[in-house]
């Protein structure tokens, strides 16, 4: 678990600070973010949350940052976080006074098959195209610039690798980036890339989403999914539809908390647990141990939907940013498994998800939990963050909601807790209580929290 400030320079990233303390916070006023701080990035993978702090270091908003961390996770991530992928964000935006969530699950393909049709790349441009104000090159280019010149495996990378290691022997583009020729996992600290991925992903910041969707690399996707058995069409690739919605709004205490729609599987577990801890006003109903609480919850809601089991890694990461003018981006994506299906297609480097309806893959899209709390003024936001890849990844996030409600201390050590299975389930949040924000992954994971400053 790591803690970090970063500042922008024309060249690139400077390390100003870094510690091993529980949270990364500082003092400020009830301003968005305090003064000389162009906002704060979390997430499960280090490199992908420093381009998202640099992103902020020069201007870009949270909707630039979490979309630059998605394409850093592409590079930096794929277990989790990938080209064929899917998702949900939800953004709070004070200035325009829009509240949205936006939907890019990946689907199944009409004629059924293993692979789902991705809408991961669709949805990011349509979260930069109503959020952004950086260019979109500038928010592709860092996971571009990982794939082509290399970047040095993660601890947190790493741990899910060796966890998936059937799933990499399997795959020829998987194991040439990842294995060693003795056919032995690659440790922490290499360097490896992935030049096709490289070259998908500067077409993507060339061309914009539609290079993924239509053209020469649509066409290679559905050639190889015929190959494969995955059997999905051109037409469902250029015609994927990214939902944009009216988030699930929820109060805990004065805040209000914008959550994935009902209609989602995300929603609908989130507003089954809510309401097992809540009264009818919205008051946190938990007594004194909103722990407990949330765990009985968790429970309930299971047994409710009728889920006895899970697989270890359902192939998920959740991140989030705010930035200095109060906007908050919260997104979760998933792969429908550790590294989807497990195949990439062949001169590309896309990894195609799992069909969502193969057994198992299409419970991770149901505990993809991005949150947004806004304080009673209806601008400030106490907390945005994710819980991804299970349900104590949602019970986690559940539980930093609570403790913001009873306006209890989340910015504390051992304040925000961690999934218990991280890195496979993991909640990230940002804070804000009392003027003071911090950066908080979970601490049970080797994530990472940031701050970004930018130079004088």
């Amino acid at each position: 678990m790591l803690f970090i400030r970063l500042t922008a320079a024309a060249a690139g990233l400077s390390l100003l600070a870094l510690t091993g303390c529980s949270l990364f916070g500082l003092g400020g006023g009830d301003e968005a973010a305090p003064s000389g701080v162009n906002g704060y990035v979390v997430g499960d993978e280090p490199l992908a949350v420093q381009a998202g702090s640099s992103i902020l270091a020069q201007g870009g908003s949270a909707a630039d940052a979490v979309t630059a961390m998605y394409f850093a996770l592409t590079a930096t991530y794929p277990v989790a976080a990938g080209l064929g992928g899917g998702g949900l964000c939800v953004v709070h935006d004070p200035a325009s006074s829009r509240t949205q969530a936006i939907i890019f699950l990946s689907r199944d393909s009409v004629a059924g098959g293993a692979f789902g049709v991705p809408g991961n790349v669709r949805g990011f441009a349509v979260v930069h195209q109503s959020f952004g104000r950086l260019p979109w090159q500038r928010d592709v280019s860092p996971g571009e610039g990982y794939a082509a010149t290399g970047f040095p495996i993660s601890q947190a990378l790493e741990t899910r690798l060796r966890a998936a290691q059937n799933a990499i022997r399997l795959d020829a583009n998987l194991s040439a980036e990842f294995l060693t020729e003795a056919g032995i996992l690659k440790p922490a600290g290499t360097t490896v890339s992935n030049p096709e991925l490289a070259a998908t992903l500067s077409a993507i910041r060339i061309y914009g989403a539609n290079a993924l969707y239509r053209g020469a690399i649509a066409s290679k996707l559905v050639a190889y999914s015929a190959t494969q058995g995955g059997a999905f069409r051109l037409d469902e690739l250029a015609g994927y539809p990214v939902e944009r919605s009216e988030p699930q709004s929820v109060a805990i205490g004065s805040n209000t908390v914008y959550l994935p729609p009902r209609k989602t599987g995300a929603g609908a577990y989130l507003a089954s647990l809510l309401s097992h801890v809540l009264d009818a006003q919205g008051q946190v109903a938990v007594g004194n141990n909103p722990a407990a609480a949330v765990a009985t919850a968790t429970k309930t809601s299971l047994d409710q939907f009728k889920i006895q089991s899970l697989p270890r890694d359902l192939g998920a990461t959740g991140f989030a940013a705010s930035d200095n003018t109060g906007q908050a981006a919260a997104c979760a994506v998933t792969m429908n498994g550790a590294f989807g299906s497990g195949h990439t297609a062949a001169g590309t480097g896309v990894i195609l998800a799992r069909a969502p309806s193969s057994p198992e893959a299409g419970l991770s899209g149901a505990f993809l939990s991005p949150a947004i709390a806004v304080a009673g003024d209806g601008n400030t936001v106490s907390l945005v963050g994710a819980g991804a890849g299970g349900p104590n990844g949602t019970a986690a996030l559940v539980y930093a909601l609570l403790r913001v409600g009873l306006d209890e201390d989340i910015l504390q050590p051992g304040h925000l807790h961690s999934t218990g299975l991280a890195p496979f389930n993991t909640v990230n949040v940002v804070a804000c209580q009392q003027g003071t924000c911090a950066a908080l992954p979970d601490p049970g994971a080797q994530g990472l929290g940031a701050e970004a400053v930018p130079m004088p």
